[in-house]
């Protein structure tokens, strides 16, 4: 293995100070992506500036909307009740992460910042409206999650800027949302295809009592579409967010406008999995061919939209085993 310099920095501005006199030298939180890299001879720094000791990369604030630290690790997020009821895309994906000691240790910035199209926490956050806070020589910015990814393995961040944390707006009682991670096992292995949604409904009087005895039941999503239909729930706001077909996470914004300011039904979704199929570019891949994935895309589409709406209608209640919605 390589041999490097390891260096345990106590605060935000140490780590920056090291790095920007350090030759070659790299940060490295919980070291789940950078390790395996470096084993693998793709990554060969002198120098590892450690963020573990920061305690100001590390917490959990749910006061006005939710801001977490970058060094907080996918077993925090994934254990934290509010962020389970009011942000479910970011725990339908933490909770599927790796492995438990995997999750115990990986940093939710170390996953955004490895930019893999397939990191399980971007499509969630690109739906939630994230913002990356980052800090370096230069001070501290901010930069929308959509704008941070860039390519494979390339961000926007500059020479010496780490993450310092992220932010996600409050929603509103009427919002929900989820992820779907598409893969050949259960656990312990990347996605084939990642699809998250968010939506926000406008419901009429007496329409959540309704549509919860419909979503109880185990009939077909088409079924359930269509007696949604007769309630006329209207989607105000929608988001759509695709990983593993594209270079970079993206947001399907063309299948997001097609929902906007519609009532749901069974042809409006079937048209929003379309439309968001044809603003992907996926590839072939030892995982799935790209005809695979575009096919899985207006599957996935429509099983993550009323997978939220589920959590609209049903927020405190659960089906297990969960459906393949």
């Amino acid at each position: 293995m390589n041999r490097y310099d390891y260096h345990q920095p106590g605060t935000i501005e140490e780590a920056v100070g090291l790095m920007a006199i350090l030759d070659d030298a790299k940060y490295i939180a919980g070291g789940t992506d950078v390790m395996v890299l470096i084993r693998q001879k793709k990554l060969k720094p002198k120098n590892l500036i450690s963020l573990r000791n920061i305690k100001d990369l590390v917490y959990i604030d749910t006061a006005k909307g939710l801001r977490f630290g970058a060094a907080t690790t996918h077993s925090a997020i994934d254990n934290h009740d509010i962020i389970r009821r009011n942000y479910s895309a970011l725990t339908d994906a933490t909770s599927h992460l790796g492995s438990l000691q995997i999750r115990n240790v990986a940093t939710i910035g170390g996953n955004i910042c490895n930019a893999a199209p397939s990191a399980d926490t971007a499509c969630p956050l690109l739906v939630l409206d994230a913002v990356v806070s980052v800090v370096g020589p230069k001070g501290a910015r901010d930069i929308a999650v959509d704008d941070f990814f860039q390519g494979p393995g390339k961000t926007a961040l500059a020479h010496g800027e780490l993450v310092k944390g992220l932010s996600i707006p409050s929603f509103g009682e009427n919002t929900g949302s989820a992820y779907i991670k598409h893969t050949r096992r259960q656990a312990m292995d990347l996605p084939i295809l990642g699809v998250a949604t968010r939506i926000t409904l406008s419901m009429k009087n007496g329409a959540e009592v309704r549509c919860r005895d419909m979503f109880c039941t185990i009939d077909s999503i088409s079924n359930i579409l269509a007696k949604l239909k007769e309630e006329e729930l209207k989607i105000d706001e929608a988001r759509i967010a695709m990983g593993v077909v594209a270079p970079r996470p993206m947001r399907a914004k063309k299948a997001e406008a097609v929902l906007t300011g519609k009532v749901v039904s069974p042809e409006l979704f079937e048209e929003a999995g379309n439309v968001a199929a044809s603003e992907a570019q996926p590839r072939d891949s030892i995982r799935g061919e790209a005809w695979y994935r575009s096919e899985m895309i207006k599957v996935l589409v429509k099983r993550a939209l009323i997978k939220s709406m589920d959590r609209i209608i049903r927020p405190d209640e659960a089906i297990y085993p969960e459906r393949l919605w």
